[in-house]
């Protein structure tokens, strides 16, 4: 396990994503996000495309759908491209692989978990033509969670644990997380309309999507579970048939937020949604491979802090760098005992999924 396939920095990220792809022949199509990064930087989804495009069997690894947490996703792209014996099970005419780095550049690039329309993208494959679902919690706790003043004092502690006994542990994560479309500069924003990041992954679709007939996806987040576990979180409709398939390729372990036995909540307009609609014609089977980090008061601490600092721009430079590297930290964990945890089990999914569509 070599850890220095992880970056520093976005742009360190997307040099060494396109390196990889260089060293296997692969071509790499950008699609060129309309700002800067955080640097001055270009901002692009990158997508590497590795097969025949009409393969039956088509498996996909993508990252940076929550910006910060590509890190993370950009480092276990890079692994499996760079490793040979990967390389070589890949090698077969019924199969096509599809890489997909940084899903939302821009919150990679900016150290920010959403779009550059403050969008959380996971939340935003809905169906915008109809009224938008309401999330009562999140605007009662609204104001408790983005205060005028941060950081928050006790008063402000003791108001969000009167919710937690109120609504339970998993009901407050539910109010917080599953979306909400009222307020725009609140946390978990889900958007009025589709974002770029979920315009341009439907154009990819478009392209590599539509002639397989089975397509299993691993898409790479960080932030919920315990230090370096892995968990595997089933992605697609409640039907028994597919969550069944899900766990004979993936394992027993395979959770499911709508059962209640995941780290996440059940949450609306997640990408899976976006991917059956444009790939209508193939099996689905989708999971979200997800990282734990630091403790979730910490990561929901660092959240709320780092949402604060984009609706006050005139914090003083010390806490802005403060509290960016304070998301960084809920999201990354740049150790490399964490690194290879990471990579061990992203190989062994990989590995699964692989499987899975010959099974």
């Amino acid at each position: 396990m070599n850890p220095s396939c992880f970056s520093q920095s976005y742009t360190q990220a997307r040099q060494q994503f396109l390196n990889s792809c260089a060293r296997r022949g692969l071509a790499v199509e950008s699609h060129i996000h309309p700002l800067p990064g955080r640097d001055g930087e270009q901002l692009a989804i990158d997508v590497a495309f590795h097969g025949k495009p009409d393969a039956a069997n088509l498996l996909v690894l993508s990252s940076g759908c929550h910006g910060v947490e590509g890190f993370c996703g950009s480092g276990v792209q890079v692994d499996r491209l760079n490793d040979d014996a990967w390389f070589a099970a890949t090698q077969r005419d019924d199969l096509a692989v599809l890489y997909i780095h940084a899903l939302n550049p821009y919150g990679f690039s900016h150290l920010r978990r959403v779009t550059n329309e403050n969008v959380d993208l996971n939340r935003n494959f809905i169906d915008f033509s109809q009224p938008l679902p309401d999330n009562a919690e999140y605007r009662a706790l609204a104001p408790v969670l983005l205060p005028k003043k941060w950081p928050v004092g006790a008063l402000n502690a003791l108001q969000l644990m009167s919710f937690a006994l109120r609504y339970g542990r998993m009901g407050l994560q539910a109010g917080i997380s599953r979306g909400q479309h009222s307020d725009p500069k609140g946390l978990f924003f889900a958007g009025t309309a589709p974002t770029w990041s979920n315009q341009r992954l439907r154009e990819i679709l478009r392209t590599y999507g539509q002639r397989c007939q089975r397509l299993a996806w691993v898409d790479v987040h960080t932030g919920l579970g315990p230090r370096g576990h892995g968990e595997r979180i089933y992605k697609g409709l409640q039907n028994a048939e597919d969550i069944a398939r899900c766990r004979r390729w993936f394992g027993d372990q395979v959770t499911n937020a709508a059962e209640g036995n995941s780290a996440s909540a059940d949450l609306n307009g997640t990408i899976d949604l976006g991917v059956m609609a444009e790939c209508p014609q193939a099996q689905y089977t989708g999971v979200t491979l997800e990282y734990g980090t630091l403790p979730g008061k910490q990561v929901l601490s660092a959240l709320r802090a780092e949402q604060w600092l984009y609706n006050h721009p005139e914090a003083p430079l010390a806490q802005h760098q403060q509290i960016k590297q304070q998301i960084r930290d809920a999201f990354y964990v740049d150790a490399d005992d964490w690194k290879i945890q990471v990579l061990e089990q992203a190989r062994d999914v990989m590995a699964q999924g692989l499987a899975g569509l010959y099974s």
